[in-house]
C-alpha cells in the first residue's frame, strides 16, 4: 500500500509540474519562475495536507524524488513546449490527470491516519486542488475553483467512490485504478461540455443564454 501511493504521489507530482510550467510559459516567464510555478502546483496540495494532519512533515522534505521529478516534468514541459502547445488543451489534460492522483493519494492518507471518511474527503480535495489555487494565483490569475464549482466536486466524488470501493475491500489494482479514471474522464467531460453549477449572478445567466441561442 506504501509503495503503491509513493508511485500515485510521485507520478502526481511530476504531471502537475507540466501542468505549473505549461501554464507559466504561456505567461512568458523566465525559466526560474517557470520552475517556481511548476513546483507550487506540485507540492501545494500536498503541502497543505500535511500541515493539517499533526507531526506530518512536508512530503517533498521527507523524499527528496519528488524534487527530482518535479524537475523532470518542468524540463520536460520546456523541452517539449512547442509539440504540448499543439495538442487540444494540454494544459487541461495534465491537470486532470495531477488533480486525479492527488485526490487519490489524499484519501488513502487519511485511511492511514484513521480519519472519519468525511474528513478523509475534505482532505482529498484540499490535496487535489490547492497546487492549481497557487499556481493560478502566481500567475495573476482566479483560481479555477472559485469560478467553476464544478472543479472541486469532481475531487469530491471521486474521493467518496474510493472510499466505497475501499469499503467493499475491492483488489488493490481496481482500487487504484478506478476512481484515478472516474475523476480524470469525468473531469475531462465537465471540461468539453461546459459544466458548470448554477450561477448565483443573473447576468452570467443571461450571458450563457445567449451564447446557447448563437450555437443554435
Amino acid at each position: 500500500m506504501e509503495t503503491t501511493l509513493n508511485y500515485i504521489s510521485i507520478l502526481g507530482s511530476f504531471v502537475l509540474a507540466i501542468s505549473g510550467a505549461l501554464t507559466a510559459m504561456s505567461k512568458r516567464f523566465d525559466p526560474f519562475g517557470v520552475l517556481i510555478v511548476a513546483f507550487a502546483t506540485a507540492v501545494g496540495g500536498g503541502t497543505v495536507r500535511d500541515m493539517l494532519l499533526s507531526g506530518k512533515s512536508a512530503f517533498w522534505l521527507e523524499q527528496t524524488s519528488y524534487i527530482h521529478f518535479i524537475l523532470a516534468g518542468t524540463i520536460f514541459a520546456i523541452v517539449f513546449k512547442s509539440r504540448l502547445f499543439h495538442i487540444n488543451r494540454p494544459l487541461l489534460f495534465f491537470d486532470a490527470i495531477g488533480l486525479a492522483l492527488y485526490t487519490v493519494t489524499g484519501v488513502q492518507i487519511g485511511l492511514q491516519y484513521e480519519l472519519a471518511s468525511v474528513n478523509c474527503v475534505i482532505l482529498g480535495t484540499i490535496t487535489g486542488v490547492f497546487g492549481g489555487i497557487l499556481r493560478d494565483i502566481l500567475v495573476n490569475e482566479v483560481p479555477v475553483i472559485f469560478k467553476k464549482e464544478v472543479y472541486a466536486t469532481v475531487c469530491i466524488l471521486g474521493s467518496i467512490l474510493y472510499l466505497l470501493l475501499h469499503r467493499i475491500q475491492l483488489p488493490t489494482v481496481i482500487l487504484q485504478t478506478v476512481p484515478v479514471l472516474f475523476i480524470i474522464i469525468l473531469r475531462l467531460l465537465v471540461i468539453q461540455f461546459n459544466i458548470s453549477l448554477p450561477s448565483l449572478y443573473a447576468d452570467e445567466r443571461e450571458a450563457r443564454r445567449n451564447n446557447k441561442k448563437l450555437e443554435n
